[in-house]
């Protein structure tokens, strides 16, 4: 029989499949003596039997009666006891921390009765009046599906109504108003009483906690996320301790370091005389850490104290939750704390300096999307700004956009293709669609370790928050600051860095960070403005050097000029794994393809292939200059001949409009002639690759003496020119041969004319289901294998990626069909199993076959790791993505355990 209710003497963090993140080090915390409440989870096994079968499993009632007289016989007091009640919190806890996605409920066991023996046990009448109707409040929203502006309504009016500025103000009285408020809207809207039983509050809330998985904003989360659906949530169930006790009693979140800048200290939010959920919910303006040393230096100094512990025992930046009830201290939760790009890489470096992690280690701890923010641009400190306010920077970058003030300003305005910055008096799990979509967020309420804060951290959203000067009026559709008006769709800009806010745009230049990956560290320093940044520049510096020495993938670029290959070899880039040939016959050249269609004979074909034969020399001549001694993979000709050519449907308009005129050119109508009978239904799947250099005779022809003439002439200068001729889109091993033979008759014929011998690699893409399973027949013709994983994702899908996109993955994403479009991140289940495939394949034909990749995965994180384990040499993409895909590198072979000191 399954085990589902586990207290916290039983459990590790290690445990977290099972347990929950919350759970697992909750049971941690317990097992090196800190001090938390008593408790018990109950598994994330019990909440899928929960969606399995729609009911709570039978036994998982016995089970937490056991575990609750152990607590009540640990504390000496009694669940549902009318004099000296236990209360208990139940709290939602997943293996991936969704920071405010999931139901919390606390004070679990109060009601009409024990509430005045609260009163009386506490000495606080306003106290136990306060826990009450936060019950009633929590309960009928998250238990009773009860809308939670009704209750936020009702607790405004009553602070309207006697003149409160917060509700620390309301008294004993008016609170017990309040609790009679509240329970009229549990009657109106559920239809039944507030339940007064604690077990039926307990066993309701517990069920809610697990129905809250399900809810749309997690469901939304964790897409965005990619936290598989059939997880599902463990559930705490913790004795409550109480910062609502008076002044010397409150509730905080800690950071052993700063999440925004990962600078060492104290830095965190504390709340005097409040509870559990009003820090995070940002609904009053906190106190820091070192304003808590003033009220309560005992609790300060107990919490300094497991914070340094908690540091060293998980070796990394730690978030606490933490309550002080009447100068006693209680941990309530622990977690590797989310951060932002910056502090990612500075805490990285400095628990190696500090003797903590390994080099290892540190490049485990931040990843290529991490790297991707800080190549985002900042603003221009040179230019003019008209500041409106300053607040909390929670969450770096520069955003510029219109205002919007709720979801549905932000998706109508986003989907019209304006950026946008969502401005909120304080945001709620509600707000993450907006959040989503927006460029920047703002909010006039809550600090570092509000809702707010803590979700743009994770999604890399810059963030503003706790800016206290602005007026934020929903009802009015107006946000007043600094004697300004401000509507939606007025532009503003957010600087996440200083938490600067500004009228109107503000023009950006590159980042320090981009700047040192593209020009040197030196570049980077001298564009530091301050040490911070200059810190910053460094630890990036050391990571990435540290995972050049560590990666046994090369990182390859995608480039198709000279300028693109100077741009990625100064991102670090081992050389080009992809040159798109046909990106050098568009613009004017396209005139040349006519030419080639419209030739009418073989004397007529060649005359056209010879135009195009030095123009495709000088442009081989400048890529491989850029690259000397670097090599070179040069993709013949791919895509359809039709896109070289006018549109059909416009030239057929053109003859019959000149025709009517009678104006006939004699040219379109011999165009319009080869276009009509050139056309395709479906292209992506037609004439094109090596299909076309099969079809168009001398086409691939004049494409590889451009090659090896461009060789030549660099050999011949004195340099070192390393080009690897790829034929695209092969099916089949013959058709490789056919190009192969083609090939090194010409290479021998320019090669001799030279007197210096041209044994150029000549290998193939590996872009077709068939291609990959016949990997081992194709190898037999092939110096190399480069797999072009978009065709590869279009053709095992059948999905066109030009159509299907905007179609239809929406809805795919929406009802889990995909987690992301397999166009960005590589499905590994369907195309990977073929990459596999073709690697295996291959590999038993030829062991020493070298194999890379040059689809846009082959710059996507989670992709590169794929193309580690499976054995691939090299990765190549775009250029600005080769510093990522440096990182990633290093990492995937330090993650699959290599030894990383050969």
């Amino acid at each position: 029989m399954a085990k589902y209710v586990y207290r916290f003497s039983e459990g590790d963090k290690d445990q977290k499949d099972l347990l929950g993140g919350k759970g697992a080090n909750l049971a941690e915390m317990t097992k090196i003596g800190l001090p938390v409440p008593p408790g018990f989870t109950i598994t994330t096994e019990a909440c899928r039997a929960y969606m399995r079968d729609g009911q709570v499993p039978a036994e998982l009632r016995v089970e937490v009666t056991m575990a609750m007289r152990e607590i009540e016989d640990t504390i000496g007091r009694r669940h549902g006891d009318f004099h000296e009640p236990l209360l208990v919190s139940v709290r939602s806890g997943a293996k991936f921390s969704m920071p405010g996605m999931m139901e919390t409920v606390l004070n679990v066991g109060l009601n009409d009765a024990s509430v005045k023996g609260l009163a009386e046990f506490s000495g606080d009448e306003r106290f136990a009046w306060d826990s009450y109707r936060r019950l009633i409040q929590m309960f009928g929203k998250t238990v009773l599906e009860i809308d939670g502006d009704r209750f936020a309504a009702a607790l405004d009016a009553k602070k309207k109504e006697v003149g409160a500025a917060t509700d620390v103000d309301l008294t004993a009285e008016d609170l017990k108003d309040l609790v009679e408020s509240f329970k009229q809207i549990v009657r109106d809207e559920s239809g039944r009483e507030f339940p007064q039983h604690p077990r039926e509050q307990l066993d309701m809330a517990i069920e809610a906690v697990f129905g809250s998985w399900n809810t749309e904003r997690a469901r939304l989360y964790r897409r965005r996320e990619r936290i598989p659906n059939d997880l599902g949530t463990a559930v705490n169930v913790v004795t409550m301790v109480f910062g609502n006790l008076g002044e010397t009693s409150g509730t905080g979140v800690a950071f052993t370091r700063d999440p925004s800048t990962g600078h060492s200290g104290v830095y965190g939010d504390y709340l005097p005389n409040a509870q559990g959920e009003d820090v995070v919910a940002g609904i009053r303006n906190t106190l820091t850490l070192a304003e808590l040393e003033g009220l309560d230096p005992k609790s300060y100094a107990e919490l300094m104290q497991a914070m340094r512990r908690l540091e060293t025992h998980y070796r990394d930046l730690c978030d606490i939750e933490f309550t002080i009830e009447r100068g006693k201290l209680w941990l309530l939760q622990t977690r590797v704390g989310k951060r932002t790009a910056g502090a990612a890489f500075r805490v990285a470096t400095q628990l190696v300096d500090e003797n903590l992690i390994t080099m290892d280690e540190a490049i485990s701890r931040v990843s290529g999307a991490q790297l991707t923010q800080l190549l985002f641009p900042q603003f221009d400190g040179e230019a003019d700004r008209k500041l409106l306010t300053k607040a909390m920077a929670a969450s770096p970058g520069a955003a510029v956009g219109e205002i919007v003030l709720d979801n549905a300003q932000a998706l109508e305005r986003t989907q019209a293709g304006a950026k946008v910055i969502l401005v909120r008096r304080e945001t709620n799990p509600d707000d993450l669609q907006g959040m989503i979509v927006a460029a920047g967020v703002l909010t006039s309420r809550g600090g570092k370790t509000s809702h707010a804060a803590v979700v743009a951290r994770g999604m890399g959203t810059t963030a503003v928050v706790g800016a206290e000067e602005i007026d934020v009026d929903v009802a009015a559709q107006e946000v007043r600051v600094a004697g300004k008006v401000l509507r939606p769709g007025d532009v503003i800009a957010l600087d996440g860095t200083t938490g600067e806010v500004f009228l109107g745009e503000v023009p950006v230049v590159d980042s320090p960070v981009m700047r040192y990956i593209a020009d040197g560290l030196d570049a980077g320093l001298a564009a530091s403005e301050d040490d911070a940044t200059r810190e910053l520049v460094l630890a990036v510096d050391r990571i990435l050097t540290h995972a050049d020495s560590v990666r046994r993938m090369k990182v390859r670029a995608n480039a198709d000029t000279a300028e693109d290959g100077r741009r990625a070899r100064e991102r670090g880039a081992q050389g080009v794994g992809l040159c798109r040939t046909e990106h050098q016959f568009l613009g004017e050249r396209r005139t040349y393809i006519e030419h080639l269609v419209l030739a009418e004979g073989q004397e007529a074909r060649e005359a056209a292939l010879a135009e195009l034969l030095p123009l495709q020399r000088k442009d081989f001549v400048d890529l491989l200059e850029a690259m000397d001694s670097l090599p070179t993979t040069i993709r013949l000709i791919d895509p359809p001949l039709h896109e070289f050519l006018p549109d059909l449907t416009e030239l057929a308009v053109k003859v019959a409009v000149a025709k009517e005129r009678g104006e006939v050119d004699e040219r379109d109508v011999k165009l319009l002639a080869a276009v009509q009978r050139m056309h395709e239904q479906n292209p992506m799947l037609g004439l094109r690759g090596v299909r076309l250099g099969l079809k168009v005779p001398g086409l691939f022809a004049l494409q590889i003496r451009a090659i090896a003439e461009a060789t030549v002439e660099l050999r011949q200068a004195g340099k070192d020119p390393r080009p690897e001729i790829m034929v695209p889109l092969v099916g089949s091993v013959r058709e490789l041969q056919i190009v192969r033979e083609e090939a090194e008759g010409i290479l021998a014929e320019v090669g001799e004319a030279a007197g210096t011998p041209l044994d150029l690699p000549i290998g193939c893409m590996i872009e077709l289901p068939r291609a990959a399973l016949t990997a081992h027949r194709i190898a037999e013709e092939a110096d190399f294998f480069s797999f072009g994983t978009n065709d590869l994702t279009q053709t095992t899908w059948g999905f066109s990626r030009d159509d299907v996109e905007g179609a239809f993955f929406a809805d795919y994403l929406e009802n889990g069909v995909l987690t992301i479009s397999p166009f960005e991140t590589l499905d590994g289940d369907g195309v990977g199993a073929l990459v596999v495939a073709g690697v295996t394949g291959g590999r038993s034909t030829k062991p020493d076959l070298h194999m890379g990749v040059c689809g846009e995965h082959g710059g996507d994180p989670e992709s590169i790791h794929f193309f580690h384990n499976a054995g691939l040499d090299y990765v190549s993409c775009s250029p600005f993505r080769v510093p990522i895909a440096r990182l990633e590198a290093g990492r995937a072979a330090v993650m699959a355990g290599e030894d990383t000191t050969a």
